[in-house]
């Protein structure tokens, strides 16, 4: 029997309801047919968007996947679960009416798709953007409508970027459009903004005096929607408390050699207080992109002399401070999108000190940048992380594969996850020790977001007893280990990082074992980015003659 419709049709036709869908990501993936639309959240909007889900999963299951070639039964899979997960988040989780976080965040990508790459002259850019904030008071007035009873620390984190988009188009945006000489445009921008700041404004205003001191639901989705969106989102099947048993285990065994290779670096020394004496080796206030340049630098060129995985011809990565509005994340890389046609750089962001905080807060602040640990930062953001990797992504042929609407979290952090362990492993800078230590301090930090996430939505533990755990076991400062465990409240799938890693590494483990004398590391990883971004268990069955079994241990 013959399909009723063509696979690629079929997913070409559901990409593009998502890209009109989610504009903002769309920009950021290289596509810019809908660069003039921000996203509606409105509930009939929301509603629309929930049947036309249906609509595309009951066409795509009336394709016959006994007719597909193997790779397309294997991306139907793909499609299949994409399908489920948005319409299990929008009808389930239900984070439009729980989380006014949701809409900032969406903003404040949208607007910053504009204004970070320069994919289009600043004029055509300038009218975007103007077509963008005109549209924020319909965006507010979303969240105002859909958002009533959200958990109190959902409000915190929304205020931090709700606030940071203020600082976008107040004083971002007036210098990436200052060379336009339309005065009109630039008219119609500033009055735009000053709308559209006044319509935050307002709702900031809102959020603290009639919503932040009401605000008593619970953060937590539940053991059921827990694993539910794990499976979804992610392709990871395995039952929650066999996740936990897994994290414990590990963070056991590498807090273990995290404390014996401490205590040989600083010899008579308690191995914490070794550790303390080497987070206050750190670059000084105002200097981390400087040191972090030098780093990249000598990743790509240690990539480039050894025979580790393809590094293509690229120097467009800049090292910068992060952005106001995205100064929540420690560091990001920001890379044009995978189907960009004209090139531009992307930025390998950092978030130094802020001049308002006191002494001892910038202090505090610089402990976790850290020699030993930026060395990690910068493996897993630019070489051989998530630059390297989106380097790669540029000439996957598959949409599905390809797309960030398909991406699982698990590949993209495991696999910038996994390069911090693959590089010290294959011999980078092996004299210096400190980037082992440090090595393993990130991968204890991931270890315990494994832990918080499970314990914070499958159990009753605290956002307080979260920060102990990072704090406590993952030996980080207390306003950090705060931070991460008020993430986990929002972000419950950042246990991936650890995830991804672990299937990585046993991918890895059985690749060279069905290749046997004629395994290259080079090879595996050139295959396997080639691959595109997909599940674990796809990467397998594309990689491995016997892919059966559990994706990792």
């Amino acid at each position: 029997m013959k399909p009723s419709e063509p696979f690629p049709h079929f997913v070409s036709d559901y990409l593009a309801h998502l890209q009109e869908v989610y504009p903002g990501e769309a920009s950021l993936d290289g596509v810019h047919f809908y660069d003039d639309l921000l996203e509606d959240f409105s509930r009939a909007r929301i509603e629309a968007h929930v049947h036309a889900l249906s609509g595309f999963g009951r066409r795509l299951r009336q394709i016959e996947t006994k007719a597909l070639p193997t790779v397309e039964k294997i991306e139907h899979k793909i499609v299949e679960a994409n399908i489920e997960a948005r319409m299990f988040d929008l009808e389930q989780v239900r984070s439009w009416e729980s989380s006014p976080y949701v809409y900032a965040d969406a903003l404040a990508t949208s607007l910053a798709s504009q204004t970070m790459f320069a994919y289009a002259p600043e004029p055509e850019r300038a009218r975007r953007m103007l077509s963008k904030l005109r549209q924020v008071p319909r965006l507010v007035q979303a969240a105002r409508d859909n958002v009533k009873e959200p958990a109190g620390i959902f409000v915190k984190a929304a205020l931090e970027v709700w606030r940071g988009v203020l600082k976008l188009i107040e004083d971002d945006l007036p210098k990436v459009f200052s060379t336009i000489d339309d005065l009109h445009l630039l008219a119609d921008l500033a009055d735009a903004s000053t709308e559209s700041s006044k319509t935050i404004n307002a709702y900031i205003e809102y959020l603290e005096k009639e919503i932040a001191p009401h605000a008593k639901s619970s953060f937590r989705l539940g053991r059921k929607k827990f694993s539910e969106k794990l499976r979804l989102e992610e392709g990871i099947t395995f039952d929650v408390d066999r996740l936990l048993a897994i994290a414990l285990r590990e963070l056991e065994e590498t807090q273990e050699e995290f404390l014996v290779l401490a205590g040989r670096l600083k010899k008579g020394t308690d191995p914490i207080a070794a550790w303390q004496e080497t987070k206050k080796q750190h670059p000084e206030a105002g200097q981390l992109s400087k040191v972090a340049q030098g780093q990249v630098d000598e990743l790509e060129q240690f990539l480039r002399q050894s025979n580790i995985v393809t590094v293509p011809d690229n120097k467009s990565l800049v090292v910068a401070p992060s952005p106001e509005f995205y100064r929540w994340a420690f560091a990001s890389m920001w890379t044009p999108g995978p189907f960009e046609m004209k090139p531009s750089s992307a930025f390998y962001y950092l978030t130094d000190v802020d001049p308002r905080w006191t002494a001892e807060q910038q202090a505090e602040h610089l402990l976790d940048f850290n020699y030993a640990n930026l060395w990690n930062i910068s493996i897993h953001e630019a070489y051989p992380g998530h630059f390297l990797h989106y380097e790669h992504l540029r000439t996957v042929q598959s949409v599905v594969r390809k797309a960030s609407f398909f991406s699982p979290v698990s590949f993209i952090e495991g696999w910038a996850h996994y390069c911090e362990q693959m590089m010290v492993e294959v011999g980078f800078r092996k004299e210096d020790q400190t980037i082992r230590l440090g090595q393993l301090a990130e991968a204890l930090v991931r270890l315990a977001r494994f832990i918080v996430a499970i314990r914070l939505h499958c159990e009753d533990l605290s956002v307080e007893q979260g920060m102990r755990i990072f704090r406590d076991e993952a030996f980080q400062e207390e306003a950090t280990a705060r931070r991460e465990a008020g993430r986990g409240t929002f972000d419950p799938m950042y246990l991936v990082y650890s995830v991804g890693k672990l299937a990585l590494l046993k991918l890895r483990h059985d690749y060279e074992a069905q290749q046997g004398g004629k395994f290259s590391l080079r090879a595996f990883h050139d295959t396997l980015l080639q691959q595109g971004t997909a599940p674990f268990w796809a990467h397998r069955q594309l990689m491995l003659d016997e892919p059966a079994g559990p994706i990792f241990e």
